[in-house]
């Protein structure tokens, strides 16, 4: 009773933090970072994981409406507006760029970024689809100087200890199947909401599927060759060509089947956690004590949840359950469970060697490898490669072609251009 106690204080404790997390002095060096538009996914995403790192100073922030940039700058006492995005990335004193545009508007102004020679965090989906993914992370910017411009994009979730830790437990050639589930409540997007936008890559698959799918993707460790099932739940006219549920199957380089399910119509009833179910193949533990016995063969099967993999660091639960089968003779002698539990909410707790602290969110581990990739520190190890983005925006594009909806449209930026 008196550690169920503790961990629930603890828990409040960090999430408290997590919210209201300390501010330190920042660092002679600190990279200065400007903000494209005032979104509102911005304080939690961005703004907040920055108070609490000593290399990171916000600096400015621009928006199509300059006065909502004004009390948007207010708000979070960021000294700078300017008076458009093009006048943000021509500012010489910005380090790098935060861009949490709509996806519609990613490739257009990620690349004028590269292009000015600003350090790029841009907000996940990359882009509208693969054509954009491989246009823009293949980009010569990104290649023809000896220190070219640092672009990643923000998959925060994937940077946690506990991801870290859910990564460990896998045996990932003998996984058989995979299922992620990702729900959000409906009150979260109105039927207006710029989510369901075609024309700048709206649908619930690239706003809230990139999440299972790329959790899959990590869980096998491999890329899927084919979406052989997508069942996505099309918007109400005129909103049709975007979906707000899906459903979708994948194959697996080892034979395994990776499966996601989501909305962003969950009724409040039944919400619950993201969660990741990974099942193995039983395969040989000559381990056991009964494998050492003359004649005696032991099995072991795997399952392991991942609970709340999205946001990990308000709370998670690694749940690892081993099934062992003896045979002796071709016959069954013996069947038994061994469960385990882990949690991890620093590297410290795993360890492994790397900053963290149990307030930071899980944009806060992101934002911490991203920094040290511009300084050229290893941190955690943790990054997201240029065609790993490539890979996951090619498996979304892959349900979008399965359902019948067709991949999000290039945006009029790309089309000009190419």
């Amino acid at each position: 009773m008196a550690s169920t106690v503790s961990a629930f204080l603890s828990g409040l404790h960090r999430n408290w933090t997590m919210l209201n997390p300390p501010a330190p002095p920042k660092e002679q060096n600190a990279l200065k970072f400007g903000i494209l538009g005032a979104a509102n996914i911005a304080p939690m995403a961005f703004i907040s994981p920055a108070q609490s790192h000593p290399g990171v100073i916000i600096y400015a922030v621009a928006a199509r409406d300059k006065t909502r940039a004004t009390a948007f700058a207010k708000k979070h006492s960021i000294p700078v507006v300017k008076d458009s995005y093009d006048d943000l990335l021509n500012d010489p004193e910005i380090d790098a760029i935060y861009n949490p545009l709509p996806c519609g508007l990613h490739f257009e102004w990620t690349v004028k970024a590269l292009a000015k020679g600003k350090h790029v965090l841009l907000e996940k989906p990359s882009t509208s689809n693969v054509q954009e993914a491989e246009t823009l992370f293949r980009h010569p910017l990104l290649s023809q100087s000896a220190k070219p411009p640092v672009l990643m994009e923000a998959f925060h979730s994937r940077f946690t200890a506990a991801f870290h830790l859910f990564l460990t437990t896998l045996d990932q050639p003998n996984i058989s199947e995979a299922f992620a589930v990702s729900p959000i409540p409906k009150f979260i997007a109105a039927d207006d909401n710029i989510r369901y936008d075609y024309s700048i890559a709206g649908g619930s698959i690239l706003d809230l599927g990139t999440y299972p799918v790329s959790a899959l993707r990590e869980a096998f460790g491999a890329e899927p060759t084919e979406c052989t099932e997508a069942n996505l739940v099309p918007m109400a006219a005129p909103r049709e060509r975007c979906d707000h549920s899906f459903d979708a199957t994948f194959k697996f380089p080892n034979g395994g089947i990776g499966k996601i399910h989501g909305s962003l119509r969950t009724p409040v009833t039944e919400l619950g956690f993201s969660n990741i179910t990974v099942k193995h193949r039983p395969v040989p533990a000559p381990e056991e004590e009964d494998a050492k016995k003359e004649g005696t063969q032991v099995t072991r099967t795997r399952t392991v949840i991942f609970y709340n993999f999205m946001l990990s660091n308000h709370y998670h639960r690694i749940d690892v359950t081993d099934e062992f089968e003896v045979t002796r003779d071709s016959s069954v002698v013996k069947r038994y469970t061994r469960k385990d539990f882990k949690k991890a909410y620093t590297f410290e707790e795993m360890g492994k060697d790397a900053n963290s602290n149990p307030y930071w969110s899980t944009y806060r581990f992101m934002l911490e490898q991203f920094v040290n990739r511009i300084h050229g520190i290893e941190g955690s190890g943790k990054f997201i490669s240029h065609e790993d983005s490539i890979s996951q925006a090619r498996a979304l594009d892959m349900i979008y072609t399965k359902s019948g909806l067709g991949p999000r449209p290039n945006s009029k930026y790309w089309t000009e251009n190419h």
